[in-house]
């Protein structure tokens, strides 16, 4: 069925998508939202932790569902296998309005001003696709600010001597240190490193017609029961739909771009209650996450583009990252656990750059958010065996005497790491599926081995009595972190979108979310996907207005 036209159809209502809907509606374009999942309430799923978007024992709360969706995964032995969203190697994110936004623990960074000329700083290691952006932090930084205020951020500015200048504070005060933090912060101070509190999208006061935290253990992976958690679900699509310039729709599965017969698109189609549409537009916003934006490009492809949309030169779906997290775990003689959520409450940036022995970025390392006691029972010392009495014993005993801390550490890209279709493998409404490949770089693990060191030093000097380390491997990344597959630059032989984020090769087609990134730097890449969002929906609708894109109403 073939829809009256509208300006422009946005697919994806998560980090980026909610953010470029809002901006596009607020300047007179009309606009189509277009999500998979659906709009979903904290009642419905309230604190079970069996479905939380941290352990999907009993299926994905949020989505999306094993019974419509699978795909291919790269085994340890190279082999392919069938995975269900459920499973840990489909790299699962959310499929519901506000996307890993409505579950996430609301981190909220910046990246800082060398983490976009890692090359220019660093050079490329051996085996990596390391570049710089083709933009600066100094012209994300106004944007970075907007992301702020207008999503809502407590935190206070200044106290990470580490980060990048800023042209105004938070507009909240950060959370309180609960038990644990102070006594990490105290260990901080002593051992010569910086500690503050952690900047999150969470109001820590009433913000913007909404309560502030109630300190709730059930916060990454969970809905929050009061709103608190700045969600673009909360935030950005409500006033986008309040300007009557936006429709959501949910439910909605995009199945390929329709283009013309040339570089131009002329609308979308999608799946909704298993009936396909086609919805007319005037140009495209791709921002369904760096796994499902490159599969809908692919299942685009046109005689002018045969391997998909922008991939022309072989770019789209490459240089998969996320990040390979490090850290390490302590125990103490004493309770630390207060129960206040969310438990993530002090970082350090110290190591984010400037590492010894040639070591090229880094990670911060905070405390992590609280491990309620099913995925706790997963992450118990090495010696303490996986199941049995003794292994009940060591949960019951050690729970509350239990700290982590790690770091989200910096991924140097690699080209081989990708996601591409599936052969002979399609989904509930018969588009083709996802085949994930690749391995980190050898580099990874070494950061993440010093990594695990610092943070192991740290718990030491808070008191713990024993520790034991991690560090990730050199399979595959991308996860909810995943970034890089529709990279941004300025030489289309080499990247996906130029500095505006639009598809090289054509007129009207827009990236916008994680994948655009170059690299994923040592943090939540959140706020960084939504100063991005900023970015280039300011540049998108000076572009359509001047392109007569605009309709009269």
């Amino acid at each position: 069925m073939k829809l009256p036209s509208v300006d422009i159809v946005v697919v994806g209502a998560g980090a980026a998508g909610g953010i470029v809907a809002e901006q596009l509606a607020l300047g007179g374009l009309r606009v189509v939202l277009l999500e998979r999942g659906r709009w979903q309430k904290f009642s419905e799923t309230r604190h079970d932790e069996l479905r939380s978007q941290r352990t999907t024992v009993l299926g994905n709360a949020f989505g999306p569902d094993d019974e419509h969706y699978v795909r291919l995964a790269q085994m340890p032995d190279g082999s392919f296998q069938k995975v269900l969203p459920s499973e840990g190697s489909y790299n699962n994110i959310a499929a519901c309005v506000g996307g890993g936004t409505f579950s996430y623990g609301a981190m909220a960074w910046r990246y800082m001003e060398r983490d976009f000329r890692m090359r220019s700083v660093y050079g490329a290691p051996e085996g990596s696709s390391l570049e710089d952006w083709p933009l600066t932090y100094q012209e994300l930084e106004p944007f970075y600010t907007k992301a702020e205020w207008e999503i809502g951020v407590s935190g206070k500015a200044g106290a990470n001597p580490f980060e990048s200048p800023r042209q105004k504070p938070y507009p909240m005060p950060p959370l309180p240190f609960n038990r644990e933090a102070g006594v990490l912060a105290a260990a901080a101070k002593r051992i010569g490193l910086h500690a503050f509190p952690i900047p999150m999208a969470i109001n820590s006061v009433p913000y913007q017609g909404r309560p502030g935290c109630i300190a709730c253990p059930h916060c990454v992976g969970f809905a929050c029961e009061v709103n608190a958690k700045n969600s673009t679900a909360v935030t950005t699509i409500p006033r986008a739909i309040a300007t009557k310039h936006c429709e959501l729709r949910t439910g909605c599965v995009a199945s390929r771009i329709v283009m013309d017969a040339g570089s131009k698109a002329s609308g979308i189609e999608y799946f909704q209650d298993d009936k396909l549409y086609e919805q007319p537009c005037r140009a495209v916003v791709v921002s369904c996450s760096a796994t499902e934006s490159p599969r809908l490009l692919f299942n685009s492809a046109t005689k002018l583009f045969p391997r998909g949309l922008g991939n022309n030169n072989d770019w789209v779906g490459r240089n998969l990252q996320g990040h390979a997290y490090s850290g390490a775990s302590g125990l103490f003689e004493k309770d630390l656990f207060d129960g206040l959520g969310p438990a993530a409450r002090v970082a350090c940036c110290d190591f984010n750059h400037g590492l010894p022995n040639g070591l090229k970025g880094g990670a911060m390392i905070a405390n992590e958010f609280i491990c309620l006691p099913y995925l706790y029972s997963r992450t118990v010392p090495p010696q303490v065996p996986r199941w049995g009495i003794q292994h009940k014993r060591f949960v019951r005993e050690n729970y509350t005497r239990t700290v982590g801390v790690k770091g989200p550490v910096q991924e140097m890209p690699v080209f081989e790491s990708r996601v591409e279709l599936a052969p002979d493998l399609k989904d509930h409404w018969g588009i083709p599926s996802l085949r994930i490949s690749g391995h980190r770089h050898s580099h990874d693990v070494e950061v993440g081995k010093f990594i695990a060191a610092k943070c192991e030093e740290w718990l030491k000097e808070a008191g713990a009595v024993s520790t034991w380390k991690s560090v990730a491997g050199r399979g595959v990344s991308g996860g909810q972190h995943q970034a890089g597959t529709c990279r941004m630059g300025s030489d289309p032989k080499t990247s996906v979108v130029d500095r505006n984020c639009k598809i090289h090769d054509l007129d009207n087609v827009y990236v916008v979310d994680g994948s655009v990134h170059v690299n994923n730097g040592g943090f939540n890449p959140s706020l960084t996907i939504q100063a991005i969002a900023y970015w280039a929906s300011a540049r998108m609708v000076k572009d359509l207005r001047r392109g007569n894109f605009r309709r009269r109403w």
